[in-house]
This record gives C-alpha cells, structure tokens and sequence, in this order.
C-alpha cells in the first residue's frame, strides 16, 4: 500500500497523485513568476513551490486539480516542503477523483448528528431548543459535511460536525462539576458557534472562504440567522439576545475576531471549550507521524511551537 504525504520524511523521493488545495502566484527574486501550491491527500498536506512558471502553468495548475508529481522532500525553515522534478495535470486515464484526496472525520455523520440531536432533545428550556433545532435542520445536509477551517484544525470533511461533536462531550463533562452552568444555553453555544461556516466556507472539495464569508464572517451571520430563526418561529425572550451573545463573544478577544468578550458563564465556557478542542485537534495531528523522542514541525497558530512527543508511554494500571 502506498504512503501517503505526511508518511514521508525528509530525504525521501516520491511519486504520486496530490489534490492542488490552493495555488498562488508569486514573483521570485529574478522576476520570473513562481506558483506556491499546498498539495494533499487522506493523510495530510504539504507546499511545494513550481519555479519559472508559464502562462500555460498558471491556468493548469490551480485549486481543485490532481496532479501527478515527481520529488523530493526537503526541508525548509524547520517544515517539510516537497521538491518538484515533475508534474502534470491527470486526464481521464489516471482514474483519480478528488475525494480520493480528502481528509474526512473520523465518526460517520450520520451517527454524529444521532448525537447532536440527542443532545438538543435533553434541553429543558423549550425556546432553546426550538431555535437549535430549527438551525440544524436548516443546514443540516452542510453542516455535516463542512470543515470547521480552511486550516489549522478540523479542516477536513464533516470537521464542523465532529468540532461540534468533541466541543459537546467537553461540555458535558465540564457542566457536570459546575452545576451553575445553564447546560441547554451552553449546548445549544456548542452546537450553533461556528454553523455560520457552512456559509463562510465554499464546501468540503477545496474549502475557500465565499465573498459572504469575506465581506461579513460566520459571526455576524450567524448572529443574524438567530434573530431571523426567532422571528419566524415566534420567539421572544432574553434567551435570544444570550444565544446571540453566545455566537459574538466565542472567539474571546476582539483581536481573535470576537466583537464582545464573554460576560456570562456559559460565553467563558464555550470559548475555553472551543479553544481546547481546536489544539488538542492541531497536536494530535502533528504528532501521528512523529517517532518517539522527536520534534513535531513548526505549527503556526500555536505560537509557531515544536511539539516534543516522548519516548515513554503510559501504561494501564495493574491490580
């Protein structure tokens, strides 16, 4: 069986299919054009730069597209980078699709939104739940099959839907010790944080932010949505302003992108929870394919950090 990318180490030669994710134009220091293209499949991602570019290359290469590559993996300020020798756009011959490429979520969508309804199906507070469960049904074929992010975490197909999924069993958990936490109004800040994704983002083939989602962000939209949702159903009530709340304030800060901080317990928790899951997501996957006793690469948007992963394991205890 073949390897994928993130199998592959430093020094090693490959040949093989990779999905174009994205391709950008550059222009290097002698003034030729170079693209810049992240290339991937099931097992992760990797960038790779094609020099001396045609016009021909330009229009070839881009988002969406299989190529076949011949190289080299270097690497290049603490990250792997993928030398190309050779690449060519497949044809029908190849017999590739993209979602051969695609990196998806590790539980089937249907059992997680057997799950997410059962956890809108305990909530008490009737307006909570109305709402949720609307906005669910609404989106529902997207929202199962929508990345949480274009990169960094859960950034591959149904990843909103298994974010929401891990964010909710966290919830749970922690509402347990804390019984002061409205659990209906928490769930429910779980479940509807990020659904304005499924309009922010294009899809789950090569996930690109929309104009919408450039113009006015999964926030805001969501935000709307809620107020739109309680009109339509008849709702009224503090229960909509919190939910609202709850979606503006998730992020923390306002440099992070939140226009409110959290001023209620249930914002704190949503957005410590949130932040938990979206880590623990960026070092699980950068640590599966480091060896005991090495360094992960550079993650970006944890600080640009190395992870160490050590060469003991815990083991189960013994009575």
């Amino acid at each position: 069986m073949k390897r994928g990318i993130n199998h592959h180490q430093v020094g090693d030669n490959v040949e093989m299919y990779l999905l174009i994710k994205q391709a950008k134009k550059g222009i290097a220091s002698n003034g030729k054009p170079f693209l810049t293209l992240q290339l991937s499949d099931k097992s992760g991602e990797i960038e790779a730069k094609l020099w001396g570019v045609s016009p021909e290359d330009e229009v070839a290469f881009v988002s969406s597209v299989i190529v076949h590559i011949q190289g080299e993996i270097q690497e290049f300020r603490g990250m792997r980078q993928l030398k190309i020798k050779a690449i060519r756009p497949t044809s029908g011959m190849d017999q590739v699709k993209p979602s051969d490429f695609l990196q998806s979520a590790p539980l089937d969508p249907n059992d997680m939104l057997e799950k997410i309804t059962q956890y809108i199906f305990e909530m008490r507070n009737p307006k909570i739940q109305r709402l949720t469960r609307h906005l669910v049904k609404k989106h529902q074929e997207a929202f199962l099959e929508t990345p949480a992010a274009t990169k960094n975490h859960h950034e591959f197909v149904s990843g909103l839907a298994y974010h929401v999924v891990s964010m909710l069993d966290l919830a749970k958990s922690i509402a347990g010790l804390y019984p002061s936490l409205d659990k209906d109004l928490l769930y429910a800040g779980v479940i509807l944080h990020d659904m304005g994704k499924v309009r922010e983002l294009s899809g789950p083939i090569v996930s690109q932010y929309t104009i919408e989602g450039k113009l006015l962000g999964h926030i805001t939209m969501m935000v709307s949505e809620i107020g739109e949702a309680a009109k339509e159903l008849e709702i009224e009530g503090e229960e909509v302003l919190v939910l609202q709340h709850l979606v503006l304030s998730h992020h923390g800060k306002s440099e992070w992108g939140s226009p409110k901080a959290p001023l209620i317990r249930e914002a704190e928790i949503l957005h410590m929870i949130d932040n938990i899951d979206a880590k623990m997501n960026m070092m699980d996957r950068a640590l599966e394919h480091v060896a005991p006793g090495d360094f992960t690469e550079r993650i970006f948007p944890m600080e640009n950090r190395t992870l160490y992963k050590p060469t003991f394991h815990a083991k189960p205890l013994e009575f």
